[in-house]
C-alpha cells in the first residue's frame, strides 16, 4: 500500500480529524489485543517492531541485531510472517531460488544473513526456529501481535517521519494510540534525523524507555560507484524519498525518480518502462536491495545497500545487558 498524504498533517487536517473516531475504535481493540498472553518460547524471542504501518527500518535491525548475536556465539533464526509473499506455514527460506512473491522480499534480504522461518502463526514459527536450532529468536516486525511472547522488543522510529500526524489507522500512521505501545516494549531506535522522531524519543524517555540513536549508512563501495553518475531511481518501499534523499547524498546525478507501492510487484510492463526512460536519459536504474529481490536476477540494476550504524556501540551494548537479564529471569 502507498500511505495517504494526510498521515503526515501536522497538526492532522480535515480526513484526518474525520476519520479519528473511527481511529480510536482500532486504537482500542489492538490495546487490548496487545494485552493477551502468547506462547513463551523455550528460547529468548527479540522483537523488532514499530509502532507505525510502513518502513521504518525493521530489517536493517533485525540484521543488525543477528549480527551481533552471531559474534557473541549464538545461533540467531529469523522469524517473519513473509509480508507480500504466498506461503504462510512454517516455511524456510532459502537463499538460492526463493522468489519473493513466495516468501517476501525482507524474508530474502534476512536469509543471506542467518536462517530464517517464513509463517504467519508465530507460536508455530517459534517452534519451528527452534528445532532449526536457534538460540534466540529474532522477530522482524510483530510488536502489535501478541500470539508469541517477546522476551525484548525494539521499536524503530524513522527520525523524519515519526508517527506521522499522532492517529490511529486509518486516521493516521500508528497501528494503536503511543501511549498504549510504548508499555509493551523496552526501548527505542530512532533512524536518522528529525523533530518526528525526536518528539517520539521524548515520550519514549519520560515512559522510562532507554533511547538509542542510529542512522542507515550506504555501502561505500557502492557510493563510489554512484558518485556523479547520472541515475533512474526507482522504489517500491514505505518511504520513496528517503531512498531517493540518501543516493543523493552519494553525489549521485539523479534524472528521474519513479515512486510506486510498498512491496511492489513489477510487472514486465513496468520494468520495461523503467529500461526505456532510463536508457532515454543516458542514465542507470538504481533502486533499494528490498526491491531488488522482487526483480528478475538478471537486469541491470544497481542498488544502493545500507547498514545500521548506531552512536556509541550503544544498540550493542543493550543487547548484551537485556539479553543476560532475560536469561538471569528464565
Amino acid at each position: 500500500m502507498r500511505a495517504p498524504a494526510f498521515w503526515q498533517e501536522d497538526p492532522p487536517g480535515l480526513l484526518g480529524r474525520l476519520l479519528r473516531p473511527l481511529g480510536e475504535i482500532v486504537s482500542a481493540v489492538t490495546a487490548a489485543r496487545m494485552r493477551r498472553a502468547g506462547f513463551r518460547a523455550a528460547v529468548p524471542v527479540i522483537c523488532v517492531g514499530n509502532f507505525v504501518l510502513g518502513g521504518a527500518g525493521k530489517t536493517p535491525t533485525a540484521i543488525a541485531i543477528a549480527r551481533l548475536l552471531r559474534h557473541r556465539g549464538e545461533t540467531p533464526v529469523f522469524l517473519t510472517r513473509g509480508y507480500g509473499g504466498s506461503l504462510s506455514s512454517r516455511h524456510p527460506v532459502r537463499v538460492d531460488g526463493q522468489l519473493a512473491r513466495e516468501v517476501g522480499d525482507e524474508a530474502l534480504l534476512l536469509a543471506a544473513i542467518a536462517p530464517v522461518i517464513v509463517c504467519r502463526d508465530r507460536a508455530a514459527g517459534a517452534r519451528a526456529a527452534i528445532a532449526a536450532g536457534a538460540s534466540v529468536i529474532v522477530m522482524d516486525d510483530g510488536l502489535q501481535n501478541p500470539s508469541l511472547a517477546k522476551d525484548l522488543t525494539l521499536a524503530v522510529v524513522d527520525g523524519a517521519a515519526g508517527v506521522g500526524n499522532g492517529l490511529t489507522m486509518p486516521a493516521g500512521p500508528l497501528r494503536a494510540s503511543l501511549a498504549a505501545q510504548i508499555p509493551h516494549i523496552q526501548a527505542i531506535l530512532v533512524i536518522g534525523p528529525g523533530a518526528a522522531g525526536d518528539e517520539i524519543a521524548e515520550a519514549g524517555a519520560a515512559a522510562g524507555k532507554p533511547v538509542l540513536r542510529g542512522r542507515l549508512a550506504p555501502d561505500p563501495a557502492a557510493v563510489a560507484l554512484l558518485n556523479d553518475r547520472a541515475v533512474l531511481a526507482f522504489a517500491g518501499i514505505g518511504r520513496p524519498g528517503k531512498f531517493f534523499d540518501t543516493l543523493r547524498e552519494t553525489g549521485a546525478q539523479i534524472v528521474a525518480t519513479r515512486e510506486f507501492p510498498d512491496h511492489h510487484d513489477f510487472s514486465k510492463a513496468e520494468i520495461a518502462a523503467l529500461q526505456r526512460d532510463a536508457a532515454a536519459a543516458k542514465a542507470v536504474l538504481v533502486t533499494t536491495e528490498k526491491d531488488r529481490v522482487r526483480l528478475p536476477a538478471d537486469l541491470d540494476i544497481l542498488t544502493l545497500p545500507v547498514t545500521l550504524d548506531v552512536a556509541d556501540d550503544a544498540l550493542s551494548i543493550w543487547l548484551d545487558a537485556e539479553l543476560a537479564r532475560v536469561r538471569r529471569a528464565r
